[in-house]
């Protein structure tokens, strides 16, 4: 049986390959969604989550494209995921 797939990027298994598919922002911070935005979560843009804090709702250190960043939990909520079929 294979393993359910991540709905948001706070989801995903560090190392799985994904691909962002929208990115919304939470009622009480709509900027949100603009300043991921310009970090470069973009629909079609690859993602990855390259490490997790110890807990599942800490940090995550997540690469998009050829940059790497630190989200807090709720930020990477925001971002919702695919599996990428290719690399």
């Amino acid at each position: 049986m294979s393993e359910p797939l991540p709905s948001s990027l706070a989801a995903a298994p560090a190392g799985q390959a994904l691909t962002v598919s929208q990115v919304s922002a939470p009622a009480h911070s709509p900027e949100w969604a603009s300043w991921l935005s310009d970090l470069g979560f973009l629909p079609g843009e690859a993602v990855r989550v390259l490490r997790r804090g110890a807990d599942h709702t800490g940090n995550l250190v997540v690469r998009v494209g050829q940059s790497t960043f630190a989200l807090r939990h709720a930020e990477a909520d925001c971002i919702a995921v695919t599996p990428r079929t290719h690399g």
